[in-house]
């Protein structure tokens, strides 16, 4: 069972996808995450042990090699369409209840934004981590936070500019969240923000990048 854990986790990280996929070039022809998944399901691995000990070990490396700047954005998204393929053999087990996840991520970028590379990265590396993403997109209202929170009571809320002029629509929303549900945690990140930004606005956290944005629900929600 381990051997087969491992392997999953090091295709996630290196993003070998499938057996036909061509990158990365020195495992061409061997089995991704697609067929290792399936293959550990199929011999009974538990399927929180496939996502806790195998495909989020994965991401857990790639995330904290980008925060490091060891490895860069592309290396990132490979890593994800991995972890993306290896999800798609656990949708049913999510879905029946047999498997877990950590809770719930709702992730957009503010009202009058319409940039997602960021915000894009970070969903991506919180579903690598466990964590089910409600994705508003961009450009996305107070009241649509506030509708997601609603179906989503024990969520945490991300928050995302790269625009200093709609910053001050990430204050805003921060408020309008805290005012209707104080204890609802916001993370806000950005090209433009700061730890200083984050603490006059309200939020409960300031992520630098994806890995920072995992590492905060991973202390904050335990």
């Amino acid at each position: 069972m381990d051997s087969i854990l491992e392997l999953l986790a090091n295709c996630t990280e290196r993003g070998k996808v499938n057996r036909d996929a061509p990158y990365p070039p020195d495992m061409k022809g061997e089995d991704g995450t697609d067929e290792l998944t399936a293959k550990a399901l199929a011999d009974g691995v538990d399927p929180n042990l496939v996502l806790n000990e195998g495909l989020m070990v994965g991401m857990g490396r790639i995330g904290e090699k980008f925060s490091r700047n060891e490895v860069f954005v592309p290396d990132l998204l490979m890593a994800a369409r991995a972890m993306s393929a290896g999800m798609a053999h656990l949708q049913p087990y999510f879905d029946s209840g047999a498997a877990q996840r950590k809770g719930t991520f709702i992730v957009g970028t503010v009202q009058g934004d319409l940039h997602d590379i960021g915000k894009n990265l970070v969903a991506m590396v919180v579903e690598g981590g466990g964590w089910e993403v409600i994705d508003l997109g961009v450009d996305a209202t107070a009241e649509q936070f506030l509708e997601a929170i609603e179906a989503h009571p024990d969520s945490v809320v991300g928050l995302s500019a790269l625009l200093t002029t709609t910053m001050v629509n990430m204050e805003k929303i921060v408020s309008a969240i805290k005012e209707k549900r104080p204890d609802t945690k916001v993370l806000v990140g950005g090209a433009p923000l700061t730890q200083d930004f984050s603490d006059k606005i309200g939020a409960d956290g300031y992520s630098k990048d994806p890995q920072a944005a995992l590492d905060f629900l991973s202390t904050a929600c335990a």
